[in-house]
């Protein structure tokens, strides 16, 4: 029984999703990735740990990151909720569903491009933490996550190249 505000399913066509869903979910889930594992699991850094004042190692710094950090986590949660929405719209417009392949590889360059943007942003001009603030020489392990980030958006670029290939492929022949 179909529902009576339900759209009809459009036609399927030979058209790939858009990258942009998969891509603003993966630099939401690579925020994740950042919060839950360095902020608060390791407790490595905070968003303004490196701030004068605003230091974790009182109760009002504390307070004050963990604010930081409460904010930088909704942020990243509405990346992935708007990179889902656009996957079940493109759903909704009949395009191929997306393969493994073309997924992961686009949660991947996603992470990455969060790696990069936030170790040369947070990390480097605005300087307000690093990935070790809890180190005197911090400069390897930014220079590490950079390094992590590129890696991550090259093998997630390849892999969901190679995905997108063998997705027009399958529609192909299926025509």
């Amino acid at each position: 029984m179909t529902r009576p505000d339900a759209a009809p399913a459009p036609p399927p066509s030979a058209e790939p999703p858009s990258i942009a869903g998969g891509l603003l979910m993966g630099l939401g889930l690579g925020g994740f990735v950042d919060g839950v594992l360095l902020h608060q699991v390791l407790q490595w850094h905070h968003m303004v740990s490196d701030i004068h004042g605003k230091e974790p190692t009182t109760l009002a710094g504390l307070e004050v990151n963990t604010m930081a950090d409460g904010f930088f986590h909704v942020v990243t949660w509405l990346f992935v909720l708007v990179g889902s929405l656009l996957l079940v719209d493109a759903w909704r417009q009949g395009r191929l569903a997306p393969s493994w392949s073309f997924h992961l590889g686009l949660l991947l360059a996603g992470w990455g491009v969060f790696n990069l943007v936030e170790g040369v942003v947070d990390h480097q001009v605005l300087g307000v933490h690093h990935v070790r603030d809890d180190l005197g020489g911090p400069l390897s392990w930014d220079l590490g996550f950079l390094a992590l980030g590129a890696l991550l958006v090259v093998a997630g670029w390849l892999l969901h190249r190679r995905g997108r290939r063998a997705m027009l492929a399958r529609s192909r022949t299926a025509a």
